[in-house]
């Protein structure tokens, strides 16, 4: 598959948010302001991109060799959970505004399922690291795109109805962007 395409269509066309309906956690919990946007989404890329790296080589290396793929999802979360645990230490240490805008958010991408899905899929879809590389740099960064695109529209979102305060308004406008990266089919 050529790298660029791969790298567009995890960016936009398949993006994690919009169409595996991954992460939806962070999305709404974490995008209300732009800057923690930003944040988790940096946090999130960091975590999603080394995860696929190491999980790559010790499914390929060790699993595979000794027969013990099914120990893949273990692997994983191990892999995230001590990665997530590292990333806390630090920003907590050095970042100390940014750890408490992020708040519980932090420790919840050890169970994000976009974090998760994303080296899944690239396990399943038997890329190989190159390509590994990529689509968890594409997904990941769509994943922040879509972060970041939607707090801004919330952050200027002012008169909205009773009825649609909150998740119901969040809902559509999600749909919406949907909507608008799928054009993006065929780039």
């Amino acid at each position: 598959m050529n790298l660029i395409s791969l790298f567009m269509t995890s960016l936009l066309t398949e993006n994690i948010v919009l169409t595996k309906f991954l992460g939806l956690c962070p999305f709404f919990g974490n995008s209300s302001k732009e800057k923690t946007a930003i944040s988790m989404g940096i946090c999130v890329t960091l975590i999603t991109i080394l995860s696929s790296i190491i999980t790559y080589f010790i499914y390929n290396f060790i699993l595979v060799p000794t027969n013990t793929t099914y120990l893949k999802t273990l692997m994983l979360i191990l892999v995230i959970a001590s990665l997530v645990q590292l990333l806390i230490l630090i920003i907590k240490n050095k970042y100390k505004k940014i750890y408490k805008s992020l708040g519980i958010y932090l420790s919840l991408i050890t169970t994000n399922c976009a974090v998760m899905g994303v080296v899944l899929l690239g396990i399943n879809n038997n890329y190989n690291f190159i390509e590994t590389v990529v689509y968890s740099l594409g997904s990941s960064l769509g994943f922040m795109l879509v972060l970041y695109v939607f707090s801004t529209i919330r952050e200027r979102l002012k008169n909205v109805p009773k009825c649609f305060q909150g998740i119901p308004i969040a809902l559509v406008i999600a749909s919406i962007m949907a909507l608008i990266f799928e054009r993006y089919i065929g780039i």
